[in-house]
């Protein structure tokens, strides 16, 4: 299948979800997070209410730690939601309150590796 062809399918057919409707560096992160070894299916509920209660690097750093647990029921590889809680430490540590901007910089962030880091860069 050609890139023409297969851009030509996505566009027909794929589904529409939360997480594809914006640009935010930050979110698309957690997405990406949430759906690695998890069906998508699972992740979008879990999805809504981890951004209601988490709509920043900041919130995500200063989460209470049982709380972020039980948002993550569901999803999973837990050591996934605490990296996620001390990468975003180092995001307000180091940068701000931002995602760092370069692949490699993302890459050395918990729970971080090329293809996640890509998605987000």
């Amino acid at each position: 299948m050609n890139q023409n062809a297969l851009l030509e399918w996505y566009k027909n057919n794929h589904r529409e979800l939360p997480f594809r409707c914006n640009r935010d560096p930050y979110r698309i992160w957690v997405s990406e997070i949430m759906a690695q070894q998890t069906r998508i299916e699972a992740i979008l509920g879990a999805y809504e209410r981890f951004m209601n209660a988490y709509d920043s690097i900041e919130k995500l750093a200063d989460a209470d730690d049982d709380e972020l647990m039980k948002l993550w029921q569901g999803l999973g590889y837990y050591s996934r939601a605490r990296n996620l809680k001390k990468a975003a430490r180092l995001c307000v540590d180091c940068y701000d309150g931002k995602l760092p901007k370069t692949k490699a910089e993302l890459k050395a962030l918990p729970g971080i590796g090329d293809y996640t880091a890509g998605a987000i860069a």
